[in-house]
């Protein structure tokens, strides 16, 4: 197993009380109980594991150690470290994305900044909630499954679509338990084992993760995609680009779009942060779906209002839809009925909302920026139009390392291999600028206190190039 890989699957290891090497045994100790780590598999040497954790060797060996004394591992001069007894068939891997161990192991003294979501609902979805409970007495003969989404939501996205400039039918809209949920549903529809997906490096590591979860294999290109060809399938983030920011012009949208028709590709536009841009800037050019029929659009309310609101959707031609909708059926058979009936409410209501809560990310993104000049200048901070992150380019070092010393001051931030489908920018971090101001300053200052005490690991040297015959 790469190092990479193996700090990726112990999570917040090093979030707790006591001595490191107790920690890291113990979660080493869980992954081998589990089965994630199988009988066999080899752990990485001492050194440089310890390099990729930015801790001392001594605590990787004392943890090794323990696990030995404990018949977990088998330690041997000339062969290294295994997890013991015979080689196992390996089960089929679960998350090991920092963004999602950060939601399933959360920790009351690490602030969170590697998951990018809104902490506190407004006021507004709360009255919605109040306003729909007449609706949800009401409701009589009707068996509260919707594979498709609840009519009247899906029509308040079709109208929403319309005003946008794309034409839209309710029938091709199918309402999703958020965006997530929207990612895994396509993947599952239209790839299979072995099939290309073509992504932006960097992108949201959530839709690595739905793609690999069915062993399709997400191959890296530019921001924008560019000129598409011989994949199953394109996604793009195509306004306010997570992580950074980036929004597509309106001719390279047309391009794109152009491009996937002319060779068959099914184009997958994520458009859950294309309502978060800053007041101030130009208004986002119209959705790639404004551009073809065939592109296959994600929206959901949990970045701009809350995640706690599990409601997304996909929008795309009608006989994609109605696909997506028999595989939702066989998996929840619908969403829920009151999220959807206070959804429908909310939505027409969007565009005033968001007013004020893009201000506030805005004034989140501003302290955050100044908090790093001045406590940071050596970073490399560009800042951004809209969306919730910063895509931040560390002076040297690696992100996967610095994010396990920040970790361990408290903060919780994303290396940029984990973004990246061919594991490229390395030296770069995503961080959420998502949270209270104070909160956000506080965060600045445990990192500069990270930084002052790391010490990168010794990358290898890259390969000489082959000789000339």
């Amino acid at each position: 197993m790469e190092p990479i890989e193996l700090a990726d699957r112990l999570g917040r290891w090093s979030a707790g009380r006591g001595p490191l090497y107790l920690l890291l045994a113990g979660r080493l100790r869980t992954l081998i109980d589990d089965g994630e780590l199988p009988a066999g598999a080899p752990l990485p040497p001492d050194r440089t594991l310890a390099k990729v954790l930015a801790v001392g060797r001594t605590t990787v060996v004392a943890a090794y150690d323990l696990l030995s004394a404990e018949g977990r591992v088998v330690r041997r001069q000339g062969s290294g470290t295994r997890v013991a007894g015979a080689a196992a068939a390996v089960r089929p891997d679960t998350t090991h994305s920092p963004a999602f161990l950060q939601l399933l192991e959360p920790d009351a003294d690490v602030i969170a900044l590697a998951c990018a979501a809104p902490r506190t609902p407004p006021p507004e979805v709360v009255e919605a909630y109040r306003r729909v409970l007449p609706d949800l007495a009401g409701l009589d003969g009707d068996i509260g499954y919707h594979p498709l989404g609840i009519p009247v939501l899906r029509t308040a996205i079709a109208d929403r679509y319309r005003a946008r400039g794309v034409p839209t039918a309710p029938e091709q809209i199918l309402v999703t338990g958020g965006g997530q949920q929207a990612l895994s549903l396509i993947a599952r529809a239209l790839l299979g084992p072995g099939d290309r997906v073509l992504v932006e490096a960097p992108t949201y590591p959530g839709a690595l993760e739905a793609f690999r979860e069915v062993a399709a294999v997400p191959r890296a290109c530019p921001i924008g995609l560019g000129q598409v060809r011989s994949a199953a399938l394109a996604y793009v983030i195509s306004t306010c680009q997570n992580p950074t920011g980036a929004v597509l012009s309106t001719l390279a949208r047309r391009a794109l779009v152009e491009s996937a028709a002319r060779e068959g590709i099914p184009l997958v536009d994520d458009e859950v942060l294309a309502d978060l841009g800053f007041p101030g800037t130009d208004p986002p050019p119209p959705p790639l779906a404004a551009f073809g029929d065939g592109v296959i659009s994600i929206g959901s309310l949990s970045k701009i209002l809350w995640g706690g609101l599990r409601v997304g959707w996909v929008r795309g031609p009608a006989a994609v839809v109605a696909r997506l909708a028999r595989l939702r059926a066989v998996h929840d058979l619908g969403g829920n009925v009151p999220a959807q009936l206070a959804a429908a409410v909310l939505l027409p209501e969007l565009d005033r909302l968001r007013e004020r809560i893009v201000r506030q990310r805005k004034d989140c993104h501003d302290t955050m920026v100044a908090e790093l000049a001045a406590r940071l200048p050596e970073w490399e901070v560009p800042r951004v139009s809209g969306g919730q992150t910063l895509w931040i380019r560390l002076p040297h070092g690696d992100g996967t390392s610095f994010a396990q010393r920040a970790l361990r001051h408290g903060v919780a931030i994303l290396p940029g291999a984990g973004l990246d489908a061919s594991g490229g920018n390395v030296d770069r971090v995503r961080i959420s600028f998502v949270a209270a101001r104070d909160e956000l300053r506080e965060a600045v200052r445990r990192l500069a206190r990270a930084w002052r005490t790391y010490e990168p690991p010794e990358l290898p040297a890259p390969a000489a190039p082959p000789l000339a015959v």
